[in-house]
């Protein structure tokens, strides 16, 4: 039998590398989407997959991660009944408030297009390429929503793999659509740059069609398993409907506002960001191209933030397992566990990110695309991604532990702090008055979680802090070597994107094995992990054990 923590462990693999794989292929994609269609183009593609990412959200009204907990819990009490029921009637609503969410969004476009671009300004996107962009990605709100209610299913059997593989399945199509597309528009037809993100955004539609099909070859290769557990159902009384849907729908509405958190941050600065701008004097021009580097830094910033979803997405189930089962002391255990596993892999990107900004910024997006201001931005945004990690994870526990309205009032003050902030810190500070305002926003949110956590489950942060602070010290040391190496190289005297792209591969492999090195070295690595990985071995050589039995 596979262990409570190892099946922690392979699930969080599982789902940390479908997630790693997505996201990075999400942000790949982008660099030589931009090179087709500038920073104006990327612009427009983002001011349809914002407003899109709310209205999906609010199509699968957390549902998915919601059917996850539920299916978990009752699964566990031996009712394997309740849950399938469940999943028969939440397909035909997703179904339903699917096509109604493709309603409204391609009916509020026009409105949402004259806010976002104005009618003042002609220098940049016009009204009617807004409008057309938020229509065209509007029809993967009619499939999405079930794809993602038979994720949670899935997920509530502690059965990572359909989510992770369709995960993946689905972002290569989408990429796929989305490139060749762009291709075909602007360089073999000649058109411009708004029909090559119309088209663009259509691979959402695409993309999660492929997942589909990806979720119902698991269905078929897992449906006799999946029987079997309902035929051994020990519990065959049916509940109500109305009491089903009330405690479904109690775990949702958190569930729904937390998956909103960095959507909502982004959506803010979509929305505000060129009207905040215009009103201190840019055109809309050169406000679109900030709102555009601002999205092109969230979508590199977003890549080390794939552990806190991967883990986010895997502690839902288990910890809901052990807090029914009053299981306190193995679940603070994996809190702490949690923790560090999250910085031991995103702060050392982080901190990687910041100290190669410029190299970075111009290697992925190139040196038309605002380079200038890109890695200024880069530089200050990448520490985000810490407090974006923490806020995901320290809310999967709350919502493990019941505690999802709490959720709802951590993060609610941090969302009005932030528009509060991007109001008065655009004026001062320019292009990074929003990223400052993100800061102040989110630490108000993760500091209240954290919070609760110490308040009911009586967690004493002590130990964990203590081995961050030690994470720290290695990462500020692989940062200096990493900056030092960077400072030399920047003496080369070739190609500016060749340089920046030699500096990021150079620094950055030296700066990760050293990391590693250091981490093996220290022993820091058996303290996160409660082993050394054998492909660690490999990588570092020869570990301190090793050495020391010679």
């Amino acid at each position: 039998m596979e262990s409570k923590s190892s099946s922690l462990m392979r699930n969080t693999l599982i789902l940390t590398m479908a997630t790693f794989i997505s996201k990075f292929l999400g942000f790949i994609y982008v660099i030589p989407f931009t090179s087709l269609v500038g920073t104006q183009g990327f612009a427009l593609y983002m001011y349809a997959y914002r407003p899109y990412t709310i209205m999906l959200s609010i199509a699968t009204a957390g549902l998915p991660l919601a059917v996850s907990k539920f299916v978990s819990k009752y699964n566990q009490l031996g009712d394997y009944h309740t849950g399938r029921r469940l999943m028969k009637t939440s397909l035909i609503i997703m179904s339903i408030t699917g096509f109604v969410a493709f309603l409204i969004l391609y009916n509020l476009s026009p409105l949402l297009a004259s806010f976002l671009i104005g009618k003042d300004d002609q220098s940049g996107n016009s009204i009617s390429d807004v409008i057309m962009v938020m229509r065209t990605v509007s029809f993967a709100l009619i499939i999405v929503p079930i794809l993602s209610i038979s994720r949670g299913f899935f997920q509530g059997y502690n059965s990572m793999e359909p989510t992770g593989v369709s995960q993946v399945i689905e972002q290569i199509v989408r990429i796929i659509w989305i490139l060749v597309g762009g291709f075909i528009v602007v360089r073999l037809l000649d058109k411009n740059v708004s029909v090559a993100a119309g088209v663009a955004t259509f691979g959402a539609f695409s993309g999660a069609l492929a997942g589909l099909f990806v979720i119902y070859y698991y269905w078929k290769k897992q449906r006799s398993h999946i029987n079997n557990l309902y035929n051994q159902s020990t519990i065959r009384e049916k509940i109500p409907l109305g009491s089903m849907y009330k405690e479904l729908f109690a775990y949702a509405i958190p569930f729904v506002l937390v998956g909103l958190a960095i959507p909502f941050y982004q959506l803010i600065d979509t929305f505000m960001v060129n009207k905040l701008y215009m009103s201190i004097g840019y055109t809309l021009k050169k406000s679109e191209t900030i709102n555009s580097v601002l999205g092109l830094t969230q979508t590199l910033v977003l890549i080390p933030v794939s552990l806190a979803t991967a883990l986010s997405l895997s502690l839902i189930p288990s910890i809901t397992r052990l807090y029914t089962a009053n299981e306190i002391d193995p679940l603070r255990k994996q809190v702490t566990q949690t923790f560090q596993m999250l910085f031991f892999v995103t702060l050392p990107a982080v901190v990687g990110l910041s100290v190669l900004s410029k190299s970075a910024y111009i290697t992925f997006f190139g040196i038309h695309n605002a380079y200038e201001i890109g890695s200024i931005v880069l530089r200050w945004y990448s520490p985000v991604a810490l407090l974006f990690a923490m806020f995901s994870v320290t809310a999967a526990m709350l919502q493990g532990i019941d505690k999802q309205r709490l959720v709802i009032v951590g993060l609610g003050i941090g969302v009005i702090f932030k528009v509060i902030f991007n109001f008065l810190l655009v004026s001062p500070f320019h292009e990074l008055g929003p990223v400052f305002a993100t800061y102040i926003g989110y630490t108000i949110s993760v500091v209240y979680n954290l919070w609760v956590i110490k308040k009911y489950l009586n967690y004493n942060y002590t130990s964990v802090i203590k081995r961050i602070l030690f994470m720290f010290i290695l990462v500020i040391i692989m940062g200096a070597v990493a900056g030092g190496i960077s400072y030399i190289l920047n003496f080369l005297n070739v190609d500016l994107r060749i340089k920046s792209v030699v500096i990021v591969l150079i620094c950055g492999l030296i700066g990760a094995y050293l990391y590693l090195v250091l981490s093996m070295k220290t022993g820091l690595i058996k303290l996160v992990f409660g082993k050394e990985p054998a492909l660690l071995k490999k990588i570092v050589f020869k570990s301190p054990q090793r050495q020391h039995s010679k």
